[in-house]
């Protein structure tokens, strides 16, 4: 009684409550946590065998096509194909489209290094769609393609009055150029692509080769993958995109995602599949799935590389990222019973549309990483009745993650903070595809990713440069935070009541929650 009496006010109510929550969760952990995370952790592995198995069967189709050289872009003989144009004087109309939106840093760029491509001048129709609302940008703009028209090239400067279908909209607005009519093929740069000179070279006779074809893609090289971390980071992950999956694509289905820029298009299959839409933020995925289930094929070169710049800002990521995810799994949701009931392609290339292509790379892959890695296995820890096997839950992702990383040897050395980095993208990604699903709120949300161009060479050559100021509301991202503090919680836990090291990850993973939570990640640019 004297111990009550004379106790501290405060720490009795804190041990109270302290006990209080303890017994609260003492009921509820055999009868209702158990149940509800053996389930996931059940849901869990399904779907990490099945992102296992699709990467296993992407890293045999692979090693096959390079023993065996059996990559279809070396079955064509390109200069044969060239001499006979030289020779009758019989090449294609050729239109090469440039949509931009407020590209004041790389406007000149890309319409320098298009305006340099070699195809003879009457040939070659350079479109410059537009849609910037800086009017004094809009002029620089037009000037810039004045200054190429003296030189003897067709650029058509093209504006709008509105957003109407952004990107989309920008595009099927070019094609009904009345000018249009008599081009066959039409090629589409973003506007921080830079083509060399010979893309048309490298691209036009594929398809003037083979009728069937109604895309060449090429691949994206990176001008700033050395800039910062993240820029590294990514170049893992877009290497393994475009050095597998692109390449498994065209190798066995004749089929893979439109990358939306560095990739030439035959007019007729765009029209043949119903053109631009609207309907999602991937309106390049979309055209090349509905272009497929009308019988027309593509091409990926994996050999022609077209330089390009990749997000520096954690902000200008975070909403290109999002874009990525949610657009996918919208358009998944929007056709996967047309796919279904199409009868002009075989029930293998609806399975690897379908299974492979959608439900495994669009969706599981994010799910797996965020909802396994991040939130149940470390539950697993605070929930001993649960428990999970090594092979499960480390050599399993190991392999996953090597076979990924692989594409970029260089950057082999990095491999932690890869991991560490795409674990935290994870959970934008997992929310991202949720949304699209859902048809939730941002589903359609189109923020053009911000391109830098030759800004940050500029700042870093500066005599005198200080880090730029940025408010502190787009600095720290509270989801990030929450999952660190769980983290954290979780490998606590196990340094202090488990038998194994798993704490290390944990509070490794950790950190890189806090450090993005913090927006510590990136460069910084002034507002």
């Amino acid at each position: 009684m004297r111990n009550l009496v004379f106790q501290d006010p405060g720490l009795r109510v804190s041990t109270n409550t302290t006990q209080s929550l303890n017994n609260a969760w003492e009921r509820i952990r055999v009868p209702v946590v158990v149940p509800a995370l053996h389930f996931a952790m059940y849901l869990c592995i399904a779907m990490s065998i099945m992102l296992f198995l699709e990467r296993i069967y992407m890293a045999i189709v692979i090693a096959g096509v390079k023993c065996f050289g059996k990559k279809r872009y070396t079955k064509y003989k390109l200069e044969s194909i060239r001499e006979d144009l030289e020779k009758n004087k019989n090449y294609p109309m050729v239109l090469v489209q440039i949509p931009m939106f407020n590209e004041k840093e790389v406007y000149k760029l890309s319409i320098g290094a298009v305006c340099g491509l070699s195809w003879p001048s009457d040939r070659l129709i350079v479109q410059v769609l537009d849609d910037s609302t800086n009017e004094v940008l809009r002029t620089l703009v037009d000037l810039e393609c004045r200054k190429w028209i003296e030189r003897g090239i067709n650029v058509k400067y093209e504006t709008r009055n509105n957003r109407n279908g952004y990107k989309a909209g920008a595009l099927k607005e070019g094609l009904k150029k009345q000018y249009v009519d008599d081009c066959e093929f039409v090629v589409i740069f973003d506007a921080d692509f830079q083509p060399e000179e010979d893309f048309l070279w490298r691209t036009i006779p594929y398809l003037l080769n083979n009728p069937e074809l109604g895309l060449v893609q090429a691949r994206w090289k990176f001008v700033n993958a050395d800039e910062c971390l993240m820029t590294r980071l990514q170049e893992m992950s877009l290497d393994y995109h475009f050095s597998v999956e692109q390449e498994v694509g065209s190798s066995t289905c004749s089929f893979f995602g439109f990358n939306g820029t560095a990739g030439v298009w035959r007019i007729r299959a765009v029209n043949d599949a119903g053109g631009w839409k609207d309907r999602t933020t991937v309106e390049d995925m979309d055209l090349a799935v509905r272009a497929s289930l009308k019988g027309w094929k593509f091409l990926f070169v994996g050999d022609l590389a077209v330089k390009n710049e990749l997000p520096s800002t954690f902000k200008a990521y975070r909403f290109q990222q999002h874009r990525w995810s949610c657009g996918p799994a919208n358009l998944f949701r929007k056709m996967v019973k047309e796919i279904i009931l199409c009868e002009r392609v075989t029930i293998w290339k609806k399975f690897h549309l379908i299974y492979g292509f959608f439900f495994v790379r669009k969706i599981i892959a994010h799910w797996v990483t965020f909802f396994f890695y991040c939130v149940v296995i470390p539950a697993t820890i605070l929930v001993p009745e649960v428990h999970l096997a090594k092979p499960l839950a480390i050599y399993l992702p190991a392999t996953i993650t090597i076979l990924n990383a692989a594409c970029t040897p260089r950057s082999f050395h990095l491999l932690v903070f890869w991991i560490l980095f795409e674990n935290v993208m994870s959970l934008h990604r997992s929310k991202a595809t949720i949304i699209g699903l859902l048809e939730a709120s941002r589903v359609n949300e189109w923020v053009v990713t911000e391109k830098l161009g030759n800004m940050m060479k500029q700042k870093y050559n500066a005599k005198a440069s200080k880090r730029p100021r940025s408010r502190i509301g787009e600095r720290i991202h509270v989801l990030e935070l929450l999952m660190a503090m769980y983290m954290l919680h979780c490998a606590t836990y196990n340094m202090v009541f488990g038998s194994d090291h798993f704490f290390i990850y944990l509070f490794l993973q950790a950190g890189a929650f806090f450090i993005v939570g913090i927006g510590h990640v990136g460069t910084f640019v002034p507002n």
